[in-house]
């Protein structure tokens, strides 16, 4: 059975702590990436924000900066390199969602619950992020692991929305998001935790494409 073509970037979707990841996953293939940053001086976020932007078009990689949208527009509009903004629930708070659209920025939105994701539909987002799958030790989560038969539940709610698996993941896990209905898989530690990431990353490509 043939797979349905993925509606975003790639099937794979690293997250990475520093603009530096850019460059080795981008120039292995990865071609979706998210910067998540989180509690810099307001000179270094912008440093790590510059040379992400850069990065990202140097390496023809679709950036999607996590939390801050704002530094996500420039002059009104999206800011070169970076076409995607992700936001949790707590950050749709305080998220400006008009001036996003009218940057022409792509939005993604985090969601745990049924309550959430309907928040995140109303929004008309670009894609959708469900989990954690699995269990994470990465970050405190607000509920437990969702699993794949919600991954396949979410699949069926979020209609033509993308929809994004992440939490938990690994290369050997990644194939069964998919086939769940996953059009892309995030993941942190799986690639910037391994003692080869570019390998990782071109492993997760044959993993998520094979049919």
């Amino acid at each position: 059975m043939t797979k349905p073509e993925c509606r975003l970037p790639s099937t794979i979707y690293p997250v990475v702590d520093d603009a530096r990841w850019i460059a080795r996953l981008g120039g292995a293939g990865a071609r979706f990436i998210q910067l998540r940053v989180k509690d810099l001086p307001e000179a270094d976020l912008e440093r790590q924000v510059a040379e992400a932007a850069s990065l990202a078009l140097a390496h023809g990689v679709e950036l999607v900066l996590n939390d801050y949208w704002q530094l996500a527009i420039q002059d009104g509009r999206a800011r070169p390199g970076i076409p995607w903004v992700h936001l949790g629930q707590e950050d749709l708070d305080t998220a400006d969602r008009d001036a996003i659209l009218r940057a022409g920025l792509k939005l993604g939105v985090s969601t745990h619950d049924n309550a959430e994701l309907t928040r995140a539909l109303a929004l008309e987002p670009d894609y959708v992020a469900l989990g954690p799958i699995w269990p994470t030790k990465l970050k405190q989560m607000p509920c437990g692991p969702q699993g794949l038969e919600r991954l396949r539940e979410w699949r069926t709610l979020c209609g033509d929305v993308p929809l994004v698996a992440i939490g938990g993941i690994t290369c050997e896990r990644a194939p069964s998001c998919i086939a769940a209905g996953a059009d892309s898989v995030a993941a942190v530690s799986d690639f910037i935790g391994n003692d080869d990431p570019e390998q990782q990353v071109r492993r997760w490509l044959v993993a998520t494409t094979a049919s």
